[in-house]
């Protein structure tokens, strides 16, 4: 053994090896045996691995773990084409060429962003694999592959057969500037200091209300003003009519529980289709109104500010409105504001037409099924924000006005109008009128909508359903437990009649060494490869476990990979001390020391501690336990008492070191399977069975 253990030397070669063995196919050497299986949450295709993609250790720790353990065991790969987001970063790359997605038709713009995703793909690969991470690589999907495709079409089908589909004209939460709707978890909600403005509008017949709005820009659209049934103010206005200011259209004066009498005025404008609290006004009134934002961000339908952007059209019509003395005050006030999690501008209520799941017999299913332990929730406090999540839920938007995605497979007959849903293949012709004018929806699905079908998705589509469905863990990142997990939960109970995984493990956040998250536009991402570089994968992976529960965020820290690369040298050097300098007259039976006895007495209650530990998901409580163990109990005392008798206790050392090896092969797999291949045995590490007492 050299000096000084260099992982450079050691990991790559190792990982190759590996591959080439079939070390991870399941099938090579556990026939029949009880499966454990887990399914890789796939990363975006579109960049390279971030430093929270090496939290995938605490999948590799419980893969590994079981498969020592001789369970048939799986770790399915995959990427995901991530709709959205993708097409937002090839967008950036279009403009840093000064181009955008308008320069292409649509078949040329997701070729192009195909041949980009594809290049990136094998950097992602082998990032994953300079992690040491021990996926079957022959196994991968990719959420764009025809066969998943293919399935995700099924889905779609059967929610449409089962009146769980529908299409509606909605408002939806639209970003002009990406030109795409999102759901409500997609929105941004922040706190913001507003300004109320007090406009008056005339009461036709005589009279004026003054109204308090916060978007004076949107008041072209209005249908309705509107007061508290019980505000005395006002209780002579309700039904009579107003002039809309700025225009010539008279609207109503209606009354509605919905408003509070306190806020402004207490007296608000309707306008049903720029607000979601207005539509709902709007439905349970009959009220209806102009759009008058269009989906590129421009006012429209006004007869006033057409062609200005929102922005500039709110300090048009102030104008306008002061002109003609209709303004009547200001005043700051505290409100929200959502804006797009992406490109960060502010979001516009929108009407359009989408597809949309109903969610309520979804929810319930999903919400029983961790009630009673079909699904258990690691760390448990994280079943409260599941269970709000559904109890709360609306009816999910599906349709994403963006190219790169899975196209709805939905055909609209220019005849009649109805609509048909496949498979995937187009309908010869409308089974309503028998029309063969039929028109494709153009909006592609909601990325989580696909990848929320992705655990029975991948294992149908490799014909191993039935080996490893369900699968056993589901491990991620407690901040996609509603974007995600969630709704996988709700997919595979509704497409299979099973839940998708037995277990949910949430680990928390890396955040930069001052405890922001990071994030390009920060300029804090951390490139995990220039650390593997520098501290070798087995130290990053060990602390990221170590010091650290479940759950908890964590911040990248320096001296904590230091002094994982020191523990890294420790257990290199003990390996030395005890293969490079045995002694010849060495004994070949453990003794009966009373020393020897201790350390062995100790390390069996190691075993069972990890063990326990690894079980429960308490990951740090099993590093800590290993760390403790082999620095401080194994080499701090025990191997400097056995100097002085060392032949005697060769057998003993050799012992404990090759089951510590063992037992920290999960958390550091590389310079324990380089050790272990100096003690000549006859199968490699990864595979060798987990220690018992």
């Amino acid at each position: 053994m050299e000096k000084i253990y260099d992982h450079k030397l050691v990991e790559d070669k190792i990982y190759e090896s590996w591959e080439e063995k079939g070390y991870f196919k399941p099938e090579n050497r556990f026939g029949n045996a009880e499966c454990f299986s887990i399914i890789l949450p796939p990363p975006n295709a579109n960049a390279p691995l971030h430093f929270g993609h090496a939290m995938y250790v605490i999948e590799d720790i419980l893969v590994r773990y079981h498969r020592m353990k001789g369970l048939k065991t799986l770790w399915l790969p995959g990427a995901d084409h991530a709709g959205f987001e993708t097409q937002f970063v090839f967008e950036k790359k279009l403009q840093a060429e000064g181009k955008s997605r308008f320069d292409y038709d649509r078949e040329t713009l997701y070729k192009m962003i195909w041949e980009f995703v594809q290049g990136n793909r094998p950097v992602m690969e082998n990032q994953l694999k300079r992690l040491g991470f021990s996926l079957d690589w022959s196994k991968k999907k990719f959420t764009l592959d025809e066969d998943i495709v293919k399935v995700v079409y099924k889905t779609f089908k059967k929610l449409h057969e089962d009146e769980l589909l529908y299409r509606a004209k909605r408002l939806v939460n639209y970003c002009t500037f990406d030109g795409t709707s999102f759901s409500d978890l997609e929105v941004i909600t922040q706190e913001a200091q507003g300004t109320l403005y007090e406009i008056s509008y005339p009461v036709v017949g005589g009279g004026e209300i003054i109204v308090a709005t916060s978007r004076p820009e949107t008041l072209f659209g209005d249908a309705a003003v509107m007061v508290h049934p019980e505000d005395t103010r006002y209780k002579d206005l309700i039904g009579k009519n107003v002039l809309l200011p700025l225009t010539d259209r008279e609207i109503p004066i209606v009354a509605d529980e919905f408003v509070d009498k306190d806020f402004g005025t207490g007296a608000v404008k309707v306008t049903p289709l720029h607000n979601f609290d207005d539509w709902e006004v709007g439905q349970r009134h009959s009220l209806t109104g102009p759009q008058i934002i269009g989906f590129d961000g421009k006012m429209q339908n006004t007869g006033v500010v057409d062609g200005l952007f929102a922005k500039k059209a709110r300090v048009k019509t102030i104008e306008l409105l002061q002109e003609k003395g209709l303004l009547r005050g200001e005043k700051e006030y505290q409100t929200t504001k959502k804006t797009c999690y992406k490109c960060k501008n502010v979001l516009e209520p929108l009407p359009l037409e989408q597809w949309f799941i109903k969610m309520e017999p979804l929810a319930k299913k999903a919400i029983e099924a961790v009630k009673t332990g079909d699904v258990q929730i690691h760390p448990e406090n994280f079943d409260k924000l599941y269970f709000q999540f559904l109890e709360n839920i609306r009816d999910w938007n599906i349709s994403r006005q963006v190219v790169w995605g899975i196209r709805i497979p939905a055909w609209q007959c220019s005849d009649c109008h109805e609509w048909e849903v496949s498979e995937g293949k187009a309908p010869e012709k409308c089974t309503k009128c028998n029309s063969k004018a039929l028109i494709q929806d153009d909006d592609t699905f909601d990325t989580w909508f696909s990848s929320g079908q992705w655990p029975f998705a991948t294992l149908q589509s490799l014909n191993e359903f039935e080996n490893f469905y369900p699968t056993t863990v589901m491990e991620t990142g407690y901040d996609i437990l509603r974007w995600w997990v969630a709704r996988m939960v709700m997919l595979g109970i509704y497409a299979t009649g099973k839940v998708p995984f037995e277990h949910v493990v949430l680990h928390g956040l890396v955040n930069d060494p001052l405890g922001k998250k990071m994030s390009k536009s920060k300029g804090n991402v951390v490139n995990p490869m220039e650390l593997v570089d520098e501290y070798g994968a087995d130290s990053i992976r060990f602390a990221l476990v170590y010091g650290t529960a479940l759950g908890n965020d964590q911040v990248l820290s320096y001296p904590k990979l230091e002094a994982m690369k020191r523990f890294s040298n420790k257990l290199w050097n003990i390996g030395r001390f005890i293969l490079e300098f045995k002694p010849e007259d060495s004994k070949t039976e453990m003794s009966g020391n009373a020393d020897d006895k201790e350390i062995v007495e100790k390390l069996n209650e190691t075993i069972q501690k990890v063990s326990r530990s690894i079980d429960n998901y308490e990951f740090h409580f099993a590093a800590d336990a290993l760390y403790d163990f082999v620095w401080h109990e194994f080499a701090d005392k025990y191997v400097e008492k056995t100097k002085e008798r060392r032949a005697e206790a060769q057998p003993t050392l050799e012992h404990v070191y090759v089951t510590c090896l063992k037992l920290l092969h999960p958390f550091m797999p590389f310079i324990t399977e380089e050790i272990y291949g100096k003690f000549e045995k006859e199968e490699a590490l990864i595979v060798s069975p987990w220690p018992t007492i």
